[in-house]
């Protein structure tokens, strides 16, 4: 039986809850309080829109505002600016980005100052627990006026003229809706321009992006540490006394998750043994007394990446608890107040951020990797891994190739959108927040970044293998290699990578190390 999470009035929805939805299959359900404010809010400005001008209930949308619509024709207005933004293109966003967008757009209309009929919010919450995902294109949004294109294409599903994925396949959503008893939103006063005007897709992306890219956080940081137990680094980078004494908590944080996975490993070196004991009689050391930046200074590289997902995990959940909408039905004070909350600028630079230190984790992991098949550089190892004869075999040495090839994507993709206004719209929408584009492209990186620090691991699976050390390893990095070998079988001759890596990909996607 599925467990439920119930929105309160003054209950804030964390991303935990949203994980649990996500991906732990729970159900919702909306308090009858809550139900009672929204009902309060549509009461209220059903009476005070009476013989009065206000934007999108009785004018045109965007710059046709100045247009005055008969009171005859409401219902019509609130109708077409759903059917006539259902103009995206591309592939389908993924059936959880979808989700995760209705649960957004729930999140704001929750917060009744959108003056809603209840049924809006019934019937959202009907298409979550019931797993009924929109077709809804990735391309289409600017991210100013919120994700009017992909956000009606969800609203379009309501009414029942959209199609849905369910059960494993595409379907009109009114046949899907009918089998279910349920009814299609029928539009009281604002529905349409409440379900389409907002952040609600880039948003919920957004939430998606920071699940795995907490994920990416967990494998980078554990593969450092498997990495520094292959070259037999000294321990003392990780030292509580070296990063305490710079003062941010994420470097400190990657500290000591470092110390703690590394607990029981019999393969880092103690300066104070090796170093520090005053017999040392070498001119030149075979061990390196400092490992390269990307072994070393892990808790410096991925410390700001801790802090940023943490300052991005805030601002997506104030988001999902925010009223994204214009203009603002507030029943409370008696008012109705026109402005830009639909405006992503929040979530847009965030998404930013995020692709950027995910594509830093991509280019840490290929530098490691690098160690791992440049004998040159190691000093341990066959070239590229390689347990065959030199020459005719070749280990490892292509899934470099791939490795380089898709972090030099990253890097690219890495390019801020944030700050790359393109207005449109009869220049009502004069600057834009691109933020939905900067959602999906750091999605795009996330999954680039799964495929490199993928690879990392299966190198790292070979050289425990090649150096017999896999008994010297801490239990939590030899937990990891357990998982690798099990997706990816010992490569002791020349054979294709690409479903192990493939295999791989989707075993840690789907075997979290979150708790």
């Amino acid at each position: 039986m599925l467990s439920v999470l119930l929105f309160y009035v003054i209950m804030f929805i964390s991303l935990n809850d949203i994980y649990e939805i996500l991906y732990r299959g729970q159900s919702l359900s909306i308090d009858s309080a809550t139900l009672s404010r929204i009902d309060d809010c549509y009461h209220f400005l059903q009476s005070f829109s009476s013989e009065k001008i206000i934007y999108g209930i009785n004018t045109g949308f965007g710059p046709m505002a100045q247009w005055r619509i008969d009171d005859a024709r409401r219902r019509d207005l609130q109708y077409n600016i759903i059917r006539s933004h259902c103009t995206g293109a591309g592939k389908p966003l993924s059936d959880i980005d979808a989700k995760s967008a209705m649960i957004a757009r729930l999140g704001t209309l929750l917060q009744a100052r959108s003056g809603v009929h209840r049924d809006a919010v019934l019937l959202l919450e009907a298409f979550i627990n019931n797993d009924i995902i929109p077709v809804i294109p990735e391309h289409g949004s600017v991210g100013a006026s919120g994700d009017l294109v992909q956000l009606s294409h969800i609203a379009l599903c309501l009414i029942g003229e959209g199609m849905v994925h369910y059960h494993g396949e595409t379907l009109p959503a009114r046949d899907v809706m009918s089998g279910l008893g349920i009814t299609p939103l029928e539009i009281h006063i604002r529905e349409g321009l409440s379900l389409t005007n907002g952040t609600s897709v880039m948003t919920g992306i957004a939430a998606v992006n920071h699940f795995d890219a907490e994920e990416l956080l967990r494998l980078s940081i554990v593969a450092s540490v498997w990495m520094n137990e292959v070259a037999a680094s000294y321990d003392d980078m990780m030292a509580a006394e070296e990063n305490n004494c710079r003062r941010h908590s994420g470097q400190q944080y990657v500290a000591a998750e470092m110390r703690r996975i590394a607990s029981g490993s019999q393969r880092f070196k103690h300066r104070e043994h090796e170093l520090y004991n005053g017999n040392i009689q070498d001119k030149v050391f075979k061990h390196k007394v400092q490992a390269y930046y990307s072994l070393r200074c892990t808790p410096q590289i991925l410390g700001p990446v801790k802090d940023t997902l943490d300052y991005a995990a805030r601002v997506i959940e104030d988001e999902f608890n925010s009223a994204s909408d214009n203009p603002i039905i507030d029943y409370e004070t008696g008012n109705v107040f026109h402005g830009g909350n639909f405006h992503g600028d929040y979530i847009s630079l965030e998404q930013d951020k995020v692709k950027a230190v995910v594509t830093r984790m991509a280019m840490t992991a290929e530098r490691q990797f690098n160690y791992l098949v440049n004998d040159r550089i190691n000093g341990i190892l066959p070239p590229f891994l390689n347990r065959g004869e030199l020459g005719l075999n070749y280990g490892m040495q292509a899934c470099q190739f791939t490795a380089t090839s898709t972090t030099a994507e990253c890097q690219t993709l890495s390019m801020p959108n944030y700050v790359h206004s393109i207005p449109n719209n009869n220049d009502n929408q004069d600057i834009v927040s691109m933020g939905t584009n900067s959602a999906i492209l750091a999605s795009r990186v996330i999954d680039n970044t799964y495929q490199v620090i993928s690879i990392l691991l299966m190198g790292l699976a070979e050289a425990t293998d090649i150096l017999n050390i896999y008994d010297a390893l801490a239990p939590s990095t030899r937990s990891v290699y357990d998982l690798v070998r099990a997706n990816f079988p010992v490569h002791d001759c020349d054979r294709p990578f690409h479903e192990d890596i493939a295999r791989l990909i989707s075993a840690l996607r789907h075997h979290p190390l979150r708790p």
